[in-house]
């Protein structure tokens, strides 16, 4: 079997930096600090025989983890095909939550430093949930057992996976434990958006009419 090929040091800086980024913030992690978690020489420019600077490298983590993120963005391809609006309904929160336990790096830098550089991880928070709750509400409009408004369709998937990204907003940025696991936290959101979704009830005719 052959042996696996070593990761470059130009990927190995990146996914050091990012991880270096999420546990300390961007501000207070050192070039020198980069360069010995990726195995080089701490302070002895390394870093800078493969990018020109520090948010270079923190842009260049962020495009490989937006990268691993392309499933995230085609979510309409994976929802529609099991017949059943509960059964999608589950796959989707199961999905979202297991994307977004793939990116806690990215949500944590996310949340600490957006303001700080929005020019580079603003469009990151786009690409990460902006585009996505653009496709769950066409997703909603289309499957719901009911005529969902545009407006309506898009306040229901903010609602929606915002109550998932808060649930691991808690967990991994504030530090908050999150008092319930995910299979009933799934079910219960299944519910709710089902219930949102559903066909209103038929009102019973009066005797009268």
């Amino acid at each position: 079997m052959p042996a696996l090929s070593p990761i470059p040091t130009r990927e190995r800086i990146a996914d050091e930096a990012m991880r270096l980024f999420s546990q300390n913030g961007y501000a207070a992690t050192s070039v020198a600090s980069i360069e010995e978690a990726a195995g080089l020489t701490p302070g002895a420019g390394g870093l800078y025989h493969h990018f020109k600077s520090k948010e270079a490298v923190l842009a260049a983590g962020i495009e490989r983890q937006l990268e691993r993120l392309g499933a995230l963005r085609r979510i309409r391809g994976v929802l529609g095909s099991l017949g059943d609006l509960r059964a999608e309904l589950k796959l989707t929160a199961r999905y979202f939550l297991a994307e977004l336990d793939d990116e806690s790096e990215l949500l944590r830098i996310l949340a600490s430093d957006v303001r700080n550089r929005p020019q580079v991880l603003t469009a990151a928070a786009e690409q990460l949930v902006g585009s996505t709750l653009a496709d769950f509400a066409g997703w909603i409009a289309a499957e719901a057992e009911r005529e969902v408004p545009a407006e309506e369709a898009r306040a229901l998937a903010v609602f929606g996976l915002g109550s998932l990204l808060s649930s691991r907003l808690l967990r991994d940025v504030i530090g908050v434990a999150v008092p319930v696991g995910d299979e009933a936290l799934v079910d219960a959101w299944v519910q709710m958006m089902a219930t949102a979704m559903a066909a209103p009830a038929q009102m019973p005719m009066s005797e009268s009419s």
